[in-house]
């Protein structure tokens, strides 16, 4: 593995986040690319350009039901004088024909039916007595209007310049014209527009299937109550989310114990369905990590085998990262920190790029901004370290308020947060009004973006 010392813990290397960063998408690779369904294709990433083979709509359609007419013959057409025309036939949506409107005659036709030859506008029912002898449809008897065995005349109480309630030929999109670009992640509206065109499957890199697990002993699945010394195991729940936010299909394992044949089992039964491994605690210097005890000494050779390289970044949170590969196919393992905060941001920094590279996508990383700090006092930042505080940002004001303290324990501040604030490693503290990098995530409470 690139930048790494397979199956090795370097104790006296410290890593930038950059340089962290950059050994994990180094590796990384997008996935190979796979023809599937559209629906199948949902939230997955577009290979190659799409091409409009057919416009749309194909054909001169009607938006309305209502008369097909020539403009001639409703010109001037109003209460008191309205224009009387002779109904040569009917037109619905899916049919077609020899039908043809000429001087003097009106075609009833259907929302979404093709326009006879010799029409040139459509003429709303409510515009007409809808051939029934009266005065302009309304209510419910738009809804009933032109009846089997009604009036072979109808009359037109309003004009229509020509193209009124007519979807032209090609007003969509037009044959040749480039549909959807390569890189495109599919949704409901891509896939509307590509089952429009005809497209019954499309060629996509398909979304990475990442499993998440946490370890400890300590850990007890929320809803299950807790005994002396336990705790709710939060992380899998956050990480398997935040996977799957970032596009992946994303699978829970429950908390591992601290046994590292267990937790080396476990992964072991996991990889035929990963892509990507995520596991959180247990890469730092206690007597109990596990991670690191389980998967530092793994060999080539080994069923989990590959290897994965322990490190300590210069950062806060999120000192201790592990990253590697495993197993025969050496799938990508990352190794997070246990504690909630530093979990989530060593995700939303290392993890969500990697699977955004997964899904073949050109830009991976969320999006950063220039905000003022709105803070009643100082932050203040360790010497050497990049600091990621949490916080809120105004997009109106162009400021940010930081929300809890640095703590790495405090998962509250944290679901309140949707952005993070970036204190540089050359920094020590920040002022009130000055201005700081902030990392866009989710908006907090409400829909996200990417």
């Amino acid at each position: 593995m690139s930048g790494t010392t397979t199956g090795t813990t370097d104790q006296d290397r410290v890593w930038t986040v950059a340089e962290h960063l950059e050994d994990v998408l180094r590796t990384v690779r997008p996935l190979e690319p796979i023809e599937l369904q559209l629906l199948d294709a949902q939230g997955c990433v577009l290979v190659d350009d799409v091409v409009v083979p057919v416009s749309l709509p194909p054909f001169d359609n009607s938006s309305m039901d209502g008369y097909a007419v020539r403009t001639a013959d409703v010109a001037g057409a109003g209460e008191e004088y309205p224009a009387v025309l002779t109904v040569v036939g009917d037109v619905a949506a899916g049919q077609g024909g020899p039908l043809a409107v000429g001087p003097g005659q009106a075609a009833r036709i259907m929302t979404g039916a093709p326009l006879p030859p010799g029409a040139e506008a459509v003429v709303p029912v409510e515009w007409t007595d809808g051939g029934l002898g009266g005065g302009p449809v309304t209510g419910m008897r738009a809804r009933s209007a032109a009846p089997e065995g009604a009036s072979g005349q109808v009359r037109v109480y309003r004009t229509a310049p020509a193209g009124a309630h007519i979807r032209v030929q090609g007003s969509d999109v037009r044959a040749g014209d480039l549909a959807l670009t390569a890189g495109t992640v599919l949704d409901a509206p891509q896939i509307a527009l590509l089952a429009a065109i005809g497209r019954g499957t499309v060629r996509v890199r398909p979304r990475p299937r990442v499993v998440v697990l946490s370890t400890g002993s300590e850990l007890v699945p929320p809803g299950e109550p807790l005994g002396e010394g336990q705790i709710f195991d939060s992380n899998s729940y956050a990480l398997t989310a935040a996977a799957r936010a970032a596009g992946a299909l994303a699978y829970r394992v429950g908390a591992v114990a601290d046994d590292a044949e267990t937790l080396r089992a476990t992964i072991e039964d996991q990889l035929i369905r990963a892509d990507l491994v995520v596991t959180s605690g247990g890469v730092s210097v206690g007597a109990y990590d596990v991670v690191k005890e389980a998967l530092s000494s793994v060999r080539d050779e080994d069923v989990a085998g590959g290897g994965v390289d322990f490190r300590v970044l210069a950062m806060q949170p999120g000192k201790p990262q592990g990253f590697g590969s495993i197993g025969p196919d050496h799938t990508p393992l990352l190794a997070l920190p246990g504690n909630p905060v530093s979990s989530y941001v060593s995700f939303e920094l290392f993890v969500r790029p990697a699977i955004r590279t997964l899904m073949g996508l050109s830009d991976v990383h969320r999006p950063t901004a220039r905000a003022v700090l709105r803070a009643d006092r100082t932050l203040t930042s360790p010497a050497g370290r990049t600091q990621y505080l949490r916080g809120r940002h105004d997009v109106d004001t162009g400021g940010v308020t930081p929300v809890g303290g640095a703590g790495s324990h405090l998962v509250a501040a944290l679901a309140h947060a949707d952005a993070l604030i970036v204190v540089p490693s050359g920094v020590t503290s920040v002022e009130p009004g000055e201005e700081v990098e902030v990392v866009l995530l989710a908006r907090a409470a409400a829909p996200g973006s990417g």
